[in-house]
């Protein structure tokens, strides 16, 4: 479906009720033609806000925006009320995850009318104090950081720290994320002092969180506080969190890999433990996965460039990015990074490249195989 434009007439449109624009509520000019329910300031609004996500959702705004029906009991009354609130429930979680996934590609701009109408299902849905709406406005925090707007960015993270501070039970994955984007917006001007203090308190909240301090949650955590530490050339502390950081990683994909060597060997066995568990393998999301791909190519290219050379840190820096490209299915990359790994390991006084590696080459065989 197209994107469909109706200019307004304003002497056709009644005296008490001035229609809003979508994203910026000026006042509108123009409104979707195919759901005659959503106005814009001018048609530049309305393409942005199409290509982020009302295509997605145009028609279902229509009996969340048309004039009620009539009830005829009490019965329908809450009915109604309850369809319409699951509907906005609905949309508020497809806009919330749209405007992720352009975050996650990097579309910071995409990502802002999608977040914008999360926000608005949220504060429909849930109140204008709910914790519910910190994810959010943390999500158009990270627009306006990503875009450079830090003014627009501390103001959208003011209103989720308010929340979270009227909300002491907040959960403690929220608040890990607000002290994220709170050390980012800091780091972005230049205040390490205040940036390491809320980088801190992410990876305080992140432990909170999961009950672990092995989990890659805690990962972003030490490694944005290590890209502050380098801008302030205090390479003893990088080193250290860069290895933190290759660690969590490591021992995240060491789990997976693990659990696919098993199923190679013993698939009965396995599945049959699957069945009985009733759990599922678990996989790399999305998130994980960009993130990943950021921290352990940054890590390598400070590796590379460093004037210490450390093999066996990079050897297993190495090692976590051959089992990650295998868990993406990324063969040829995985079978390049194995190759690396061992070239490195030659400058070790070992030599052994380990079990768990063996297991990774058996399983990359395996699966080149099962291509063929």
């Amino acid at each position: 479906m197209a994107m469909q434009t109706e200019w307004l007439v304003p002497l056709a449109q009644p005296r008490q009720k001035k229609q809003r624009c979508e994203l910026c509520l000026g006042p509108a000019t123009v409104r979707c033609a195919a759901c005659l329910v959503t106005y814009y300031c001018d048609v530049d609004h309305q393409n942005a806000d199409w290509i982020s996500v009302h295509a997605k959702i145009c028609r279902l705004l229509i009996p969340l925006r048309a004039a009620p029906p009539f009830y005829t009991s009490e019965k329908e009354r809450k009915l109604g009320e309850e369809q319409k609130r699951n509907r906005e429930i609905f949309l508020a979680e497809v806009t919330f995850e749209t405007a992720q996934n352009f975050l996650l590609e990097g579309h910071h701009e995409d990502a802002i009318p999608a977040a914008l109408h999360s926000l608005k299902f949220s504060i429909s849905i849930y109140g204008p104090d709910s914790a519910e709406l910190v994810p959010a406005y943390l999500a158009l925090a990270e627009t306006s950081l990503g875009l450079g707007h830090l003014s627009q960015g501390e103001e959208y993270l003011s209103q989720a720290q308010w929340i979270v501070l009227k909300n002491p039970h907040c959960s403690y994955n929220i608040q890990s994320k607000l002290h994220r984007n709170l050390g980012l917006l800091y780091a972005a001007r230049g205040n390490f002092d205040d940036s390491l203090y809320h980088l801190a308190n992410d990876v305080y909240f992140a432990c909170c969180a999961f009950g672990t301090t092995s989990n890659v949650a805690i990962s972003g955590g030490y490694f944005h506080m290590a890209n502050i530490f380098s801008r302030q050339n205090k390479m003893d502390i990088v080193d250290s969190l860069y290895a933190e950081v290759v660690n969590l990683w490591h021992d995240h994909f060491s789990h997976f890999v693990g659990i696919q060597y098993q199923k190679l060997i013993t698939p009965a066995e396995v599945d049959l433990l699957s069945v009985e568990d009733g759990k599922e393998e678990d996989v790399l999301d999305e998130k994980q996965r960009a993130e990943a791909t950021e921290m352990l190519n940054s890590i390598l290219h400070f590796r590379e460039q460093s004037l210490r050379p450390q093999p066996e840190k990079k050897a297993k820096l190495l090692h976590a990015l051959a089992m990650f490209h295998f868990l993406i299915h990324d063969l040829a990359q995985a079978d390049e990074f194995v190759m690396r790994f061992l070239q490195t390991v030659k400058a070790l006084p070992t030599r052994d490249p380990g079990e768990s590696l063996y297991h990774l080459v058996k399983l990359i065989k395996s699966r080149e195989e099962q291509r063929k």
